[in-house]
């Protein structure tokens, strides 16, 4: 069999086979190429939905007698985002399996840093009019475009670095490296706020956190430098001509039009767990404030020691879906949401313990979701097309429930009907189990099979 037709599973248990039959690199390393820029690129991700209750008034103006008014406009922006992760998800996957996993994971740094960079410079709304708020669309397009393509780019080649029986475990590490980086948003967030007063915070200390975000992202594309390819074409490049690597890349669309089944399947797959990671992770801290009154540096708090929690479980969820397979996680993790969602929520107050366990206890059910998604989005696909498959129906998906999920869920209180968002959570999560029951157990097929 030749090199370019191995799948993952035909590797050794390092992950890819080196050209010239040398030592295979290390699967730590590995990890820690896709990890550590991962968790930079969702550092400057979320970095925004924990401080736009700080600057949302700096940049947009003022909603005549309605306070509520900057706060939507700044999760109005923090969805327009969203909807460029489908464009990124595309283009970064078809550079991904055109030219290699390492490829798209520079440009996708690359493009978060300079994001971030741009948030950090976004003049007030004072100062600059219209411009604040457009400039600030701008920069949550770019990374929009970027965190899109992070997804479909980093899951494969976590995917097809682990050997067989860890695809399980190496894909848990996708979420453990985004809720890293997320803790770090958060804990910044929280740190910033305990040293600095409410109006330090709104008139320059949301700032420092994404110029932060800008300087870590040259900290992870070194960090990447290191990586080795995991796409056998790409790898063995040398070994071919020009005409026969250009004949063997996929066309922008192939995988929609040659695999729909399976991007209708990622859509399914990841409608209910977007739409419930976002909540629990990003919007309930904003939530427990807006509907229950609760303190905003204590709900910050309260967020980062949950998501230490929440990141300790994933490879715990990867190790048992290699042993158990993936659908009964997928199966309780939706059910689960689907019966308990409306009580769960209901019970936030303004007490610390409350939202606390509220938290903890939606994140265990999630574990069942987010510690597998790469390895079953991975498995649908085949390597020649895996990235692209991936990321534009899993980034739209996102877009149009996750990505949604702060503006609905504020919209909602807006207009005194704050108790319909946990039914719209638990009944999208029902639509997920649905789709769930109809999945094959793709956990001991090889790779490409």
């Amino acid at each position: 069999m030749s090199s370019t037709h191995r799948t993952a599973e035909d590797r050794p248990s390092g992950g890819e086979r080196p050209p010239g039959g040398g030592r295979p690199p290390s699967p730590l390393r590995q990890l820690a190429a896709a990890s550590v820029g991962n968790a930079v690129e969702w550092y400057d991700w979320h970095a925004y939905s924990f401080l736009a209750v700080y600057f949302a008034e700096q940049v947009f103006p003022p909603g005549t007698g309605n306070s509520l008014v900057p706060l939507l406009s700044s999760f109005a922006v923090f969805a327009v985002g969203f909807f460029m992760r489908p464009v990124g998800g595309l283009l970064m996957g078809a550079v991904a399996d055109r030219h290699g996993r390492r490829a798209a994971l520079t440009v996708t740094i690359l493009l978060m840093g300079a994001g971030s960079l741009l948030v950090a410079l976004t003049p007030t709304y004072a100062t600059a009019g219209v411009l604040a708020p457009v400039i600030l669309v701008l920069a949550r397009l770019v990374q929009g475009l970027s965190v899109g393509g992070e997804f479909a780019a980093s899951t494969t080649f976590l995917v097809e670095s682990a050997g067989p029986g860890r695809r399980g475990l190496f894909a848990s590490f996708q979420y453990v490296s985004t809720t890293f980086g997320q803790l770090l948003a958060s804990g910044t967030a929280a740190l910033l706020a305990a040293l600095l007063s409410e109006a330090q915070m709104g008139q320059w200390g949301w700032r420092v956190a994404f110029l932060g975000g800008a300087l870590l992202s040259l900290l992870g594309l070194w960090i990447r430098r290191g990586a080795r390819e995991t796409l056998d074409g790409v790898r063995a490049g040398e070994e071919t001509s020009v005409a026969e690597r250009r004949a063997a890349r996929p066309g922008l669309f192939e995988a929609l039009r040659h695999y729909p089944r399976q991007s209708l399947l990622i859509c399914g797959i990841t409608a209910g767990g977007t739409l419930a990671y976002y909540t629990w992770t990003t919007y309930l801290p904003t939530y427990a404030q807006v509907n229950a009154g609760f303190d905003k540096g204590d709900s910050l708090t309260v967020g980062t020691l949950s998501l230490a929690f929440f990141a300790l479980l994933q490879p715990l969820g990867g190790m048992l879906s290699d042993r158990i397979g993936r659908k009964p996680l997928l199966l309780g993790f939706s059910l689960g949401f689907a019966l308990l969602a409306v009580p769960l929520l209901h019970l936030v107050t303004d007490a610390f313990v409350s939202l606390l366990l509220v938290q903890c206890a939606g994140l265990v059910l999630l574990t069942g979701y987010t510690s597998i998604a790469a390895a079953v989005n991975a498995e649908l696909f085949p390597a020649r097309i895996r990235a692209a498959g991936i990321g534009f129906p899993y980034s739209l998906t996102v877009a149009l429930f996750g990505g949604t999920a702060p503006y609905v869920g504020t919209w909602f209180r807006q207009s005194g009907h704050a108790g319909l968002f946990p039914w719209y959570v638990a009944a999208l999560c029902l639509v997920s189990f649905c789709v769930y029951l109809t999945l094959p157990e793709t956990a001991r097929q090889k790779l490409d099979e």
